[in-house]
């Protein structure tokens, strides 16, 4: 799959999100063949869990899936840029390749506020992705801000 195709599945997932009140932020854990092995969206209100964001619920997922905390081999697809948690996160459980959507200007971790996954100090070393969709990966996020300001 493309990663295209792929930034479509996290969309499709960030979307159930909302549902539940989060922020509508989605991620896909695929392995070397190209299959999704794990999913994820923000989860923070759902579970009042403020580590419940789409790519920690993703990891714990796949992790979970394959008995291994090991990810090397696969990439992780978000629908914006990890923050620094999330960052460490990939970091730790040594996924391979980040790719994601919409820029986080204000908490990015990534490349925006910081680069945390290409630091030339990090022991683990994580091929990065970016822009990929920005618009429509964006367009869920202001669509879903502009919708909170309407109710208050």
């Amino acid at each position: 799959m493309s990663d295209q195709e792929l930034m479509r599945a996290a969309i499709t997932v960030a979307s159930k999100a909302s549902a539940s009140g989060d922020v509508p932020v989605g991620a896909v854990i695929v392995n070397a063949n190209g299959e999704i092995v794990a999913t994820g969206h923000n989860e923070r209100e759902l579970l009042n869990d403020p580590t419940a964001h789409a790519e920690i619920v993703a990891i714990r997922r796949a992790t979970e899936k394959l008995g291994e905390w090991r990810l090397e081999n696969h990439t992780l697809v978000v629908t914006l840029e990890p923050c620094p948690m999330c960052a460490g996160a990939i970091a730790q459980s040594r996924i391979s390749t980040v790719v994601f959507g919409a820029w986080d200007e204000k908490a990015g971790a990534v490349g925006s506020v910081w680069d945390l996954l290409r630091d030339p100090r990090s022991i683990n070393k994580v091929e990065v992705r970016a822009g990929v969709l920005a618009e429509e990966c964006s367009a869920l996020l202001i669509e879903f801000i502009q919708g909170v300001r309407k109710k208050d």
